[in-house]
């Protein structure tokens, strides 16, 4: 059955969006919860061998997720994600951006707008997510800095967490 889940990520460079289509084979409260609290985002959220180590979360309108993504060198990468609406269980928006560990952000590298759609399909759920860029320039550089090969294997990692939570 994995095989058959869909998996589609596509680059559009006339609206500089990604658009990230993932079936998980797991229950909507599981994908939701996967994605919207820190100690399971924390399992899943940075592409392998990396770790992501959330410092602060606060899952409502107008709160944040200070995080970082280290790597097995010890190095950090901070992110900083401020919500800016909530459907439970079908959809969260946030504002993307890079930051330092206190959640200053980095005005040299570009911010992302997410928007995260959670569809129930019984023992399936589809999450179709849009990431929009401010410009052309600004998603080419997150391509170029490896985000789709990162953010598949994080995904991935989100797949065999669900299959071992099944166990």
């Amino acid at each position: 059955m994995k095989n058959s889940l869909t998996f589609d990520f596509t680059v559009n460079k006339e609206t500089n969006t990604v658009q990230v289509q993932k079936e998980f084979a797991a229950g909507l409260d599981l994908v939701w919860d996967a994605y919207t609290k820190p100690e399971l985002l924390d399992q899943w959220w940075a592409p392998k061998p990396w770790l992501a180590k959330t410092k602060s979360m606060e899952f409502k309108v107008n709160g944040t997720r200070l995080y970082a993504m280290r790597g097995p060198e010890g190095e950090e990468h901070w992110a900083l994600a401020n919500f800016t609406s909530i459907s439970p269980k079908t959809n969260f928006r946030y504002l993307d951006a890079f930051c330092d560990n206190e959640g200053n952000i980095n005005d040299q590298l570009p911010r992302s707008e997410w928007n995260l759609d959670f569809i129930d399909k019984g023992d399936i759920t589809l999450v179709d997510i849009t990431i929009k860029h401010n410009a052309l320039a600004d998603l080419e550089k997150l391509i170029e800095m490896g985000f789709k090969e990162g953010f598949t294997i994080a995904l991935n990692g989100l797949d065999e967490l669900i299959n071992n939570w099944k166990k």
